[in-house]
């Protein structure tokens, strides 16, 4: 069978089980392997770091091909769902500090911690929004509709700009403050 353009090979794939099966399983077994290669016990002995990553791989794939797994919490179907957006985040973060980059290195290294907490954030939105955990605004209040919250935003950002363009020179400011939390914050994500 000659396979005629990528649609139908993708179509090929979801067929056979690559795309709930053999790509999540790969996945998993790639970073089980990876994380017991890190554990003092298991540097010397292949085996058993293969051993454990296989079985883990297929406890966490074989459930979902047999449909056991609770409606809403199956991890293949969280991953198949949450993993081209977290591409997407990793590629916006790779893009946006390159052209940061292009400014000077300097910025670009000042302003990788708060790109990886903003990262952070999105990737812990993603994985709750694909498990259900999130109550929009929408959901809580009858009221709170997507024209509201453009409005609370738009109101944010003036206010801020109104308070820096008319605070006094010799009054503290909130700036001191994101000073020390930034400097905490990028010691937080600094080698060791």
């Amino acid at each position: 069978m000659a396979l005629s353009d990528f649609s139908s090979l993708a179509y090929y794939f979801q067929t056979y089980g690559v795309m709930d099966f053999l790509l999540p399983f790969l996945l998993v077994f790639t970073i089980i392997f990876a994380v017991t290669q890190k554990v003092p016990l298991f540097n010397e002995r292949k085996n058993f770091r293969v051993i454990i990553s296989l079985v883990l791989a297929l406890i966490f794939v074989v459930p979902h091909i047999m449909g056991t797994y609770p409606l809403g919490y199956d991890p293949v179907q969280v991953i198949n769902e949450t993993l081209p957006s977290i591409s997407l985040v990793a590629v916006a973060a790779v893009m946006l500090l390159l052209l940061m980059g292009i400014f000077g290195t300097g910025f670009a290294a000042a302003s990788a911690p708060i790109i990886a907490v903003v990262a952070i954030a999105f990737v812990v939105y993603i994985f709750g929004a694909s498990l259900n955990l999130w109550n929009g605004p929408y959901d809580v209040f009858s009221w709170w509709t997507p024209k509201t919250t453009e409005l609370i935003i738009i109101l944010l950002v003036f206010g801020l700009i109104v308070y820096w363009i008319t605070k006094e020179e010799g009054t503290h400011s909130g700036t001191d403050i994101i000073k020390k939390g930034w400097e905490g914050l990028s010691k937080l994500f600094q080698p060791r």
